[in-house]
């Protein structure tokens, strides 16, 4: 694993150091990994979405989709 030094301000360092301590982070190396893996999931899961709402069109949605839907999750 490589190492990354960063500056903060004082009060972000305060801050870092109390989310580390209230949520049981061992360090505050990963406090900031998990601030950073939640943000690679964020903007993936932007990225789905930018795409969905960008491809065509496909059927309409209705209460019969979803019930073969419910019906397939329950034969698995």
């Amino acid at each position: 694993m490589s190492t990354m030094n960063i500056s903060l301000p004082e009060s972000l360092r305060a801050f870092v150091e109390e989310q580390v301590s209230a949520r049981g982070y061992g360090t505050s190396s990963e406090y900031v990994r998990e601030l950073i893996r939640k943000d690679l999931d964020r903007q993936h899961l932007r990225a789905l979405l930018l795409d969905g709402a960008s491809s065509a069109p496909t059927a309409p949605v209705n209460e019969k989709y979803f019930e073969e839907l419910r019906s397939n999750v329950r034969k698995r």
